[in-house]
């Protein structure tokens, strides 16, 4: 790989741009709005007001979402999922599992899913540093 390659892809990496891209991309898909571009200026304009406090940060799913995603993974109705059901939802969210610190033989009740998963509203908190 060349030097100038190296240096580029370390750049993209420090600034977290693939993770910022897939993000975006996901919040297109899910919403799907008329005029992606306008809806993608707004997500990051979310973004810099969130940093400032000004406002709140672009959500994938509302809580209407998280419920029926979580009832879907609570399929015998017992009021809680594993932490690899969890993991396995905020993967196909898109989300990081890495900050993930559940233990294997914790519960995780619907008003926890929908806590955490906030927490992780696209990750999109971390890319506001940058702007």
């Amino acid at each position: 790989m060349a030097a100038s390659e190296q240096q580029g892809r370390d750049y993209l990496q420090r600034h977290r741009i693939p993770e910022l891209l897939h993000r975006l991309g996901a919040l297109l898909l899910y919403h799907r709005p008329e005029r992606p571009r306008e809806f993608l200026i707004q997500a990051l304009e979310r973004v810099k007001a969130g940093r400032g406090a000004e406002g709140e940060y672009p959500h994938l799913m509302d809580e209407a979402n998280l419920a029926a995603m979580f009832q879907l993974l609570d399929v015998v109705g017992q009021g809680h999922i594993t932490p690899a059901q969890y993991r396995e939802a905020l993967k196909t969210l898109g989300l990081s599992t890495e900050d993930v610190q559940f233990g294997d033989d914790v519960n995780i009740t619907l008003d926890v899913f929908k806590e955490e998963v906030c927490i992780y509203p696209l990750s999109l908190q971390a890319f506001a540093r940058k702007f």
